[in-house]
């Protein structure tokens, strides 16, 4: 599928023809994310971003303890991809993908849904207990190479950023930013 930032300065390929998974969080995190209602969330396999010098990376601690690594375009400030170590999936924020089909959306953290949700939709009150990206989330989830950094991305915070974040948010997914 063919992404973009708002510029069409960072562009790319996800891997799959289409995600893993397809969520819309209205969770509060995602929606200061977004500026909006919800944020939308593709599940793809970890993979390699071209232009890795365009990109810039926002941290912040995930409910779960966990680091959240936000990538966005420096030139326009599109997010457009977050990850998080030990996992080798990302989330491809759904906005900048070009072709996804919202009929299979999973809508999480509805109890803070400013929007209804459409009935018969998949949805969870919170997150779902277990991701269900595909049969092979083991697979998946081996640690990379490097926790935390995504391959050919724009880099990985130093220590004295790490031990400048924040303390995690409660309440919030672990796709937002």
């Amino acid at each position: 599928m063919e992404a973009r930032c708002q510029c069409g300065a960072v562009a790319f390929k996800t891997p799959l023809t289409k995600p893993l998974a397809l969520y819309i969080c209205h969770c509060a995190e995602c929606r200061r994310q977004t500026s909006s209602a919800f944020g939308t969330s593709a599940i793809f396999p970890r993979f390699e971003l071209p232009r890795a010098e365009l990109l810039s990376c926002y941290t912040r601690p995930t409910p779960s303890g966990h680091t959240l690594y936000c990538y966005f375009c420096r030139n326009c400030g599109t997010r457009l991809l977050h990850t998080t170590p030990g996992k080798n999936v990302v989330s491809v924020k759904g906005g900048c993908i070009d072709g996804l089909d919202w009929s299979k959306a999973i809508h999480i953290w509805t109890r803070s849904a400013m929007v209804p949700i459409p009935e018969g939709s998949e949805s969870y009150s919170e997150e779902p207990s277990e991701s269900d990206y595909c049969t092979s989330q083991e697979s998946l989830d081996q640690p990379p190479e490097q926790p935390g950094m995504l391959t050919g991305s724009g880099g990985f915070p130093s220590a004295a950023d790490r031990a400048g974040a924040a303390a995690p948010v409660k309440g919030a997914c672990e796709l937002s930013g």
